[in-house]
């Protein structure tokens, strides 16, 4: 199953666009979101994925109403921590800051988190995989960046969005 990921948005809508293009394009089963949106004028370019989001708040979403409301048709977004399990089993964890993690005592195979805005894929000494897809917007570090995860061959590849522009 291939999974989607992205987080920190932060209002860009030209690459959440971008992002969604490059989800639908990889036949991603599900998308999951670690936070920041910031408003709800995210939410439309969301309705053109062709698959669920499971999202979990970050720390500068503002309008939590609108944006929960935006998110009944397109899918789930709630407080972190944030749990998904796939169709195969693998069991998700969603989160917008790592030490929203702390005292968690529910079993995941994979913990996903934004905030750093930079991208990395890590392992504890568990074994639980941690990806942070860094951030969509691009708007601290000028490398806007998604990334997708396959739960059969547990490969995670980043994707940078600025690789990804069409020919004129």
């Amino acid at each position: 199953m291939l999974i989607g990921i992205f987080a920190d948005t932060h209002d860009h809508l030209d690459y959440i666009r971008t992002a969604v293009e490059r989800f639908n394009e990889a036949g991603c089963e599900v998308v999951l979101f670690a936070g920041d949106f910031v408003s709800t004028i995210c939410v439309p370019p969301l309705r053109k994925l062709n698959c669920p989001v499971v999202a979990a708040f970050g720390d500068n979403d503002g309008n939590k109403i609108g944006l929960r409301a935006g998110f009944t048709i397109i899918g789930e977004l709630g407080e972190p921590p944030v749990r998904y399990e796939a169709d195969d089993g693998t069991r998700f964890v969603i989160v917008h800051m790592l030490r929203q993690l702390r005292g968690y005592e529910d079993g995941f195979d994979v913990a996903i988190y934004g905030h750093t805005h930079k991208p990395r894929v890590h392992h504890d000494e568990q074994g639980h995989l941690y990806i942070n897809p860094g951030e969509t917007a691009g708007w601290t570090f000028n490398r806007p960046t998604i990334a997708t995860f396959d739960t059969a061959t547990r490969e995670t590849t980043i994707i940078d969005l600025t690789d990804c522009s069409s020919p004129s």
